[in-house]
């Protein structure tokens, strides 16, 4: 009977999280609830942590989400790790339906575009092209309607493409608005137009750093840590680029590396708190006392 009780707000996610979205009149009809019920589901969803995004007249739960980004830290696929399997996919038989079914659902979860096509193919390798011109010609270029999935928006980006990453899929910019450095999806946008303006912001031109937890960012701070028999198993097993940082010490082992966050860390250190000592870092230590405080005050 309690799967009942909340059957109506589960088929609401379902609908709410469909490829293709839906109006308000559609959802209550689908539901069987008249529009005014479907308001209140919608304020017991934002209560739940969902952000539900409203365009024109159609709804669609944002994917971003404190609900999404908890259930995405419980699976083990990464929205890098699904883009690895999307290439991998690529070199299968466009025959296949296995294949072409994980493609569709893996662009659709992670909200990437599935590359295999062959109109999308062609728009990336037009927008790299542009992009290389421009980097070696170091000219401003603008990023027509670059759909981004954080922001939930579609518009022209002004930046200063210096660095092209992931197999050209990824470009790294300087972004004249924020006057800050960004990593842009090549397949998201709908074209590159080079500017007749050269760079003006050179010097801040930062590459980024991915750390073996696989967070990307321009500043790092060391951790380092001693980890007991079953720390540093789950370690490497969870997160196998961690194992060049490792070197015993007697019974334990020691792990010292740079991290961009220290989310990830943090919560394996978390998790396994009775097996882990922290050694380096005081703004670590700092953080992870701080979580510890908000978790006894609640």
């Amino acid at each position: 009977m309690r799967m009942n009780k909340y059957g109506r707000e589960l088929e609401l996610i379902i609908l709410l999280t469909n490829e293709t979205p839906l109006t308000a009149l559609q959802i209550s009809e689908r539901l069987g609830i008249t529009r005014r019920n479907l308001y209140y589901y919608f304020d017991y969803l934002k209560d739940c942590g969902f952000r539900i995004i409203k365009k024109g007249t159609y709804y669609q739960l944002d994917r971003n989400s404190s609900f999404f980004r908890r259930l995405h830290e419980n699976i083990a696929v990464t929205e890098r790790e699904a883009e690895y399997i999307l290439r991998l996919l690529d070199s299968e038989s466009k025959q296949d339906p296995t294949a072409a079914s994980v493609r569709v659902k893996l662009s659709r979860s992670y909200g990437l575009t599935d590359i295999s096509n062959p109109e999308v193919r062609k728009t990336v390798n037009r927008n790299v092209a542009m992009l290389k011109d421009a980097i070696a010609a170091k000219r401003v270029v603008k990023l027509c309607s670059y759909s981004s999935p954080h922001s939930a928006t579609v518009s022209d980006r002004i930046v200063e493409p210096f660095l092209l990453m992931n197999n050209g899929l990824e470009v790294r910019c300087h972004d004249l608005s924020s006057h800050t450095n960004k990593t842009f999806k090549v397949s998201r946008m709908k074209g590159v137009e080079v500017m007749d303006v050269g760079w003006m912001y050179e010097k801040e031109h930062k590459q980024v750093y991915t750390d073996v937890f696989m967070f990307s960012g321009e500043e790092c701070r060391r951790v380092e840590l001693r980890l007991g028999q079953l720390s540093h198993n789950l370690l490497v097993e969870e997160y196998p680029a961690s194992e060049s940082h490792i070197t015993p010490d007697g019974e334990r082992w020691i792990f010292a590396a740079d991290v961009v966050s220290f989310h990830a860390v943090g919560r394996f250190v978390l998790g396994l708190y009775d097996d882990i000592e922290i050694l380096g870092c005081d703004d670590f230590k700092a953080y992870i006392n701080e979580k510890i405080s908000h978790m006894q005050a609640r």
